[in-house]
């Protein structure tokens, strides 16, 4: 059993996970870096699949080298790039090596990458994929062909609980869920009314599946602006950003920002851990999980 979905399933441990840096140079030795630099913090870390809409070594091939040097991958799948087959492909390349846990999800769409003349694919939404995904852990393929021994994955989507139709979200929340998903990895929300309402929203619905809301670690008002006007489906209050630009010291009420959204996130119903993605690239990182009660592993 992967350690996030011992933690999820029979623990009340806050979980914590991240997003592992995409590969495009380094070799192994980039990924050694990386995994000694979040294996003593997280629980799973993501392995992203063209993010972005940018390409990059490939999620299973990513999953595989971050698995090699000890660190649990979440492998994530879009449907953006990819046809039912390859997807039952991916999952079952990741079974191959061990790999279990599993996210699907739509992809941000081809404009927002820098090879936008790129076709979309979406033979499937991310849905269908996760009860693909459910259908192959009981032991049949799309098509019915049987898998001997099924493959045991643990299935996780993403959601955006700041993005307007607010009630629609939880609806689709509640979809995924019963199309499978265990767990659901929110996108970063600088609303945390929006972000309460949809917790309260889904443990009413769907009491048992596992929210872990995303933060982001930034240094400046800058830094807010561009996350608000540059990177779809997240909007920072324009309130938030004047806190940041009219403080003393922006690097510091910015990381005092973010600490107390996440406070905020583990008080609400259904959160059962934080994923945390770092623009500062300094020593914040560590000081952030230590404020919030994680110790480094051994």
């Amino acid at each position: 059993m992967s350690v996030l979905r011992e933690k999820l399933e029979n623990t009340n441990d806050v979980v914590f996970t991240a997003e592992f840096p995409s590969v495009d140079g380094a070799g192994m030795a980039g990924v050694e870096k990386n995994v000694a630099r979040l294996a003593p913090w997280f629980d799973a870390v993501n392995a992203t699949d063209n993010p972005a809409a940018h390409a990059h070594a490939s999620n299973t091939t990513t999953a595989i080298a971050m698995k090699m040097h000890g660190l649990e991958p979440i492998m994530q799948i879009v449907c953006r790039d990819k046809n039912r087959l390859a997807i039952q492909s991916d999952m079952m390349g990741a079974s191959l090596h061990g790999i279990t846990n599993i996210s699907l999800l739509t992809g941000d769409d081809v404009t927002a990458g820098d090879e936008p003349e790129s076709r979309r694919v979406f033979d499937i939404d991310s849905a269908q994929a996760i009860n693909i995904a459910r259908g192959m852990a009981g032991g049949t393929y799309l098509s019915g062909r049987a898998i001997k021994p099924a493959p045991d994955f643990y299935i996780g989507a993403v959601e955006n609980a700041a993005a307007p139709p607010f009630n629609y979200r939880i609806q689709r929340a509640l979809k995924k869920h019963r199309a499978g998903a265990k767990f659901l990895q929110l996108q970063i929300c600088y609303h945390p009314d929006r972000l309460e309402a949809f917790c309260k929203g889904v443990a009413e619905v769907a009491p048992d599946l596992k929210l872990i809301p995303t933060f982001l670690l930034v240094k400046s008002a800058k830094s807010l602006d561009y996350v608000h006007n540059k990177i779809p489906g997240i909007d920072v209050p324009a309130a938030t950003i004047a806190r940041v630009r009219n403080a003393n010291n922006q690097r510091d009420e910015a990381y005092k920002l973010t600490l107390e959204l996440a406070r905020h996130a583990l008080s609400l119903p259904g959160v059962r851990g934080l994923h945390v993605t770092d623009f500062r690239h300094d020593d914040s990182l560590v000081e952030f999980i230590s404020d919030l009660g994680r110790r480094p592993r051994n």
